[in-house]
Formats: structure tokens, sequence, C-alpha cells
């Protein structure tokens, strides 16, 4: 009798943390980044500083990223290519204002992660695959403080793009310890989170342990 052939089992969504918008004390904010980072798995660290000068970017990226690259976590500089290069980032997300995914390549080099907002339009992350996004990112799902959305796609969006493209999916918007459980079911390979960890009432590194409790139950 012949044998179906084994899907491999997609591996757990991770959890993506993204900075808060307006850091007032960046030592202070830097020891509870260590101690979130410590207390779970994060694949990767946005610093999504707005408004913010370039002196200030700057700045935090220096404080930030060693404590990242500290517990192996990825750091990438929002909206900037130019930044996170010349400020030695891991990679740059970029909005579709932000200037195009070819030259935020152009400018980071062949290795550098490359992200794309492509709000709730399956079109947009085609293209952004195509192009050779590392990752695409889809919402807001749910509402946030952390920035003004017009686009609410449904989860379904997550599960078709999971079955029919490689290139991973985050999910971003408005995402707590208690709603994060269903995108990772729908299909998204990462969570990206500002306030639902920084924000927590028991602390952000107890916010981190409880993602992950329900990213890979």
């Amino acid at each position: 009798m012949a044998r179906t052939p084994t899907v491999p089992e997609r591996p757990p969504c991770r959890l993506y943390l993204i900075t808060p918008p307006v850091i007032a004390d960046l030592n202070a904010f830097a020891q509870t980044l260590d101690q979130a980072l410590a207390a779970g798995d994060v694949a990767a660290l946005q610093i999504r500083l707005k408004p913010a000068d370039d002196a200030a970017i700057r700045t935090a990226v220096e404080v930030l990223a060693p404590i990242a690259r500290r517990h192996d976590v990825a750091v990438l500089l929002n909206d900037r290519p130019d930044l996170a290069r010349a400020t030695g980032c891991d990679g740059v997300h970029i909005g579709q204002e932000d200037g195009s995914l070819a030259e935020a390549r152009r400018i980071m080099g062949p290795d550098a992660m490359i992200g794309v907002t492509c709000h709730d339009d399956r079109d947009l992350a085609w293209d952004a695959a195509e192009g050779g996004a590392d990752y695409v990112a889809f919402g807001a799902f749910y509402p946030t403080d952390t920035k003004e959305t017009v686009h609410r796609p449904s989860l379904d969006i997550l599960t078709v793009w999971q079955e029919t493209v490689e290139t991973p999916c985050v999910a971003i918007g408005g995402i707590t310890v208690d709603n994060a459980a269903e995108l990772a079911q729908a299909g998204a390979d990462f969570v990206a989170v500002s306030g639902g960890v920084w924000n927590h009432p028991d602390g952000a590194a107890e916010a981190v342990r409880r993602f992950n409790e329900k990213l890979r139950a």
C-alpha cells in the first residue's frame, strides 16, 4: 500500500518584540529588556522610536543591540535602511511609505533581514515575497494604542499565506497574551508585540514567559 507523504510540522510561532515608541529612560529600559529576553524565547527586537532624531536612534541601538545579541536575538530598525546599516543592525523593517524593498536591499546588502508591512493586502505581500523580503507583516489584527491603524485583516489571511507561500508571516497589532494563541493557530510564524509586553501588569519578563507558554501550547 502506498504511503501518504508526511508534511513537515511547522515550527512553533515565535515572539517578535518591538520597543515602545518613546523610551524616557534608556538605561532603565535596557535593564527591563535584559530581564525580558532572559525570560523566554524571542526571535527579534525591532527598535522603533517615533518621534526620534538620528542621534537618539543611534544611541538606542548602541545601548540595546548588545543586550539583544547576548540573548541571540536579531536586531532590526524600523523605517530606516540607511541608519540600520550605519549602526550595524541585523536588518530593517519597512512600511509601504518607507521606500522600495529593492532600495532597502541595495543599502543593507544580501545577508540582511528585511521585513515589509503589507497591512491586509495579499498582493502587496506577494510582491514583497517575490522581491526577496525575509518576512511579510499583516495587521493590525486587534485595536492598538501603539500606532494609528486603518487596516484590519481577518485571521484567514494568515492561514492562506501559510498554506501557499514559504516566506514567513508576522502578525501585528494589539496582540496580547490572551489573543496570541489564535494567531499562532491561524498560521502566524511570528507575533509582533509592543504594549502587550512592556505594559503587562506583571512586568515584561512575566509577559514574555506567558507569551511563550501560549505560543508553544
